[in-house]
């Protein structure tokens, strides 16, 4: 068993990453948009509302996802080149290979109204250094998000749960959120994935082993799983994502 701290998380290819997971649309992330934007657009914020996306990394549509609704977006990560990566791409200022993961947001009229999606996520989001094992809140956001985090860490069960307290500790009661996950994750004999030439944790976990952790931090949780593509898995090693969505107690 390995724990996160085994690991040299600044050493994190986030190009390799980005292009192995998100230089087009799959399939699987395609279900998953649509998912998050028909719950998002569903639920009801104030003006000023702050988001919040933990362990980022090289992705960008959870933060895009939540940009109709929140007047400010941080965007918190442990790796340096994590960080290092999201600083440079926000302050191009255009969505580039983006463009296609917004144009699914976009089918709901709420995404259409942001006037140059781009700008005004360069506008609003800030990157933070964050430890979600470690690390406390200051303030706490109307809404949350975390994208294949919890389970992609570490090989410790504990860390996992520990990693999903920590995330729901950020939201304000009533907080809506949503949380991926990947199922039963795995490369070869070795229990996590590989980004570039090196390999990186990850806990098998399936749907249980989520509702155990969120039942007694949230409320109005529902599951939803997204089957691989056939004829066009992300990669190897995994049975499927699992999505839930719901409210922060």
């Amino acid at each position: 068993m390995a724990g996160n701290s085994a690991y040299d998380w600044d050493a994190f290819d986030s190009e390799a990453y980005l292009k192995r997971n998100y230089a087009r649309l799959h399939n699987e992330d395609h279900k998953i948009l649509k998912i998050v934007r028909d719950f998002l657009c569903s639920q009801s914020f104030d003006v000023g509302a702050r988001g919040v996306d933990v362990g980022s990394g090289s992705n960008l549509y959870p933060a895009l996802a939540m940009l109709p609704f929140c007047a400010e977006i941080s965007l918190l990560e442990f790796s340096e080149a994590n960080r290092r990566w999201l600083s440079g791409r926000l302050d191009k200022g255009y969505l580039g290979n983006w463009e296609i993961f917004w144009r699914v947001l976009a089918e709901n009229e709420v995404y259409r109204a942001v006037q140059g999606p781009g700008e005004e996520l360069r506008a609003r989001a800030t990157v933070r250094e964050w430890d979600i094992l470690r690390s406390t809140p200051d303030k706490r956001w109307d809404l949350g998000t975390m994208f294949f985090v919890a389970e992609s860490i570490t090989t410790d069960r504990a860390e996992f749960t520990t990693a999903l307290k920590q995330f729901i500790a950020l939201l304000k009661p009533g907080a809506p959120f949503v949380i991926t996950f990947m199922e039963n994750s795995s490369t070869g004999n070795f229990s996590g994935y590989e980004v570039g030439n090196r390999t990186f944790p990850a806990l098998g976990i399936i749907e249980s082993d989520v509702e155990e952790c969120l039942s007694d931090l949230s409320n109005g949780r529902e599951f939803h799983h997204i089957d691989p593509a056939a004829d066009d898995p992300i990669r190897d090693g995994y049975v499927g994502m699992i999505l839930v969505h719901g409210h922060a107690k």
